[in-house]
């Protein structure tokens, strides 16, 4: 039987490399600044979780401090978060892996103007950002977020 400071070191390799294979860099799980389309710089930041292969993400924060009581005024009537304070709204709902890097099928609310659009995530440059991409059909834009943690 080995010695237990050998039993220990396996133990710990062991829960080494199960704790990297979980911390898959190119996922959209973490924490992410989003970035202002006119002044390029961070918004807001964004947690995106997984539960069951579905990925959602919430607003954590809003950078301008004049914005920290931001509700979501422009949402549609029958929307529940409509008058809804941002900070902890859920804003990016049903993304799910559809390949290398790529989730799709969700939606993404702008709580700015209370539209919602088709959601497709991209995670690029190793995992250190991620194209965020909202649609009506064929019209819509792209953003660059930045990864936090």
């Amino acid at each position: 039987m080995p010695s237990l400071p050998f039993r220990v070191c396996a133990a710990l390799l062991v829960s080494v490399a199960s704790m990297t294979a979980l911390a898959d860099p190119m996922s959209p799980v973490g924490t992410w600044n989003t970035i202002d389309d006119e002044t390029k710089k961070p918004k807001s930041l964004v947690r995106i979780t997984e539960k069951d292969g579905v990925f959602s993400g919430a607003v954590e924060k809003i950078v301008d401090p004049a914005k920290q009581d931001s509700k979501c005024d422009e949402c549609a009537e029958d929307d529940p978060r409509k008058g809804k304070p941002v900070i902890g709204m859920t804003i990016l709902t049903g993304l799910k892996k559809e390949g290398d890097n790529v989730y799709a099928g969700g939606r993404i609310l702008d709580p700015n103007n209370g539209k919602t659009y088709n959601a497709r995530v991209t995670v690029i440059d190793e995992g250190r950002k991620l194209e965020m991409r909202g649609s009506i059909l064929f019209i819509g834009r792209t953003q660059t977020w930045i990864r936090v943690n």
